[in-house]
């Protein structure tokens, strides 16, 4: 996802805005966050369910329009019987096939990741990041703010999580441009610089409400996770 040099590029950004600042910043790269099993079965399951019911409701209009149902003899009822049974079998066929045949496609990586829902992309990114930010917070005390910038290069979304108290003394200002930042940077093929970018705009937050007193702790690494 990143080369060498785009990783010492992050490194040395970290590097220089905490040698600011009291705070840390954490940076996270995933390549993608979930294989989202359930999205290729939901939508086997929703086609195999709503495409059949129409062709059968097809296929009885035309029979209705053919007069079968308005001249009831035995030959005709033993003929409607036998249409329904081949009917329902039918039926049943193709909603199995249909199934299959959908599940198989939606489960090729490119075609899943652009039938996956952009909010259940949303609701995943988001969670993996509060999963890192808990995991990161954990090193630390309450009175050590700290700020997480993650990104998922697959679902192409970016998450920006910040410790209650600086989150409190700058607000979402300052985090939407370095979302933005980090956006634009994979949007151009180059996602260190948009790290990079983000970094510098945390680091000024940080250091304005929390400047330095010393040399920096370094609880978290100063270089980017990539998972």
């Amino acid at each position: 996802m990143l080369n060498d040099e785009g990783r010492a590029r992050i490194t040395r950004a970290i590097e220089t805005a905490e040698a600011k600042t009291a705070g840390e910043i954490f940076c996270v790269l995933a390549e993608e966050v979930s294989a989202y099993r359930e999205v290729p079965l939901a939508w086997g399951a929703g086609i195999g369910f709503a495409v059949p019911p129409l062709l059968m409701l097809l296929g009885l209009h035309r029979l209705a329009l053919a007069g079968i149902f308005t001249s009831w003899t035995d030959e005709s009822q033993r003929a409607m019987e036998g249409l329904i049974l081949r009917v329902l079998g039918t039926y049943g066929l193709v909603q199995a096939g249909l199934f299959v045949c959908v599940v198989l496609i939606v489960m090729l990586p490119g075609i899943r990741r652009a039938m996956t829902p952009g909010i259940l992309k949303s609701h995943r990114v988001r969670k993996a990041a509060r999963h890192h930010f808990v995991a990161a917070g954990a090193r630390l005390s309450d009175a050590e703010p700290h700020i997480l910038i993650f990104a998922a290069m697959k679902e192409r979304r970016v998450e920006l999580v910040a410790h209650e108290a600086i989150h409190r003394a700058v607000g979402d200002r300052v985090w939407q441009q370095a979302v933005a930042a980090v956006t634009a940077g994979m949007k151009s093929g180059d996602p260190a610089a948009g790290f990079v970018r983000a970094i510098e705009i945390c680091g000024a937050a940080l250091a304005a409400h929390y400047p330095a007193a010393g040399a920096p702790a370094n609880r978290l690494p100063n270089t980017i996770l990539e998972t």
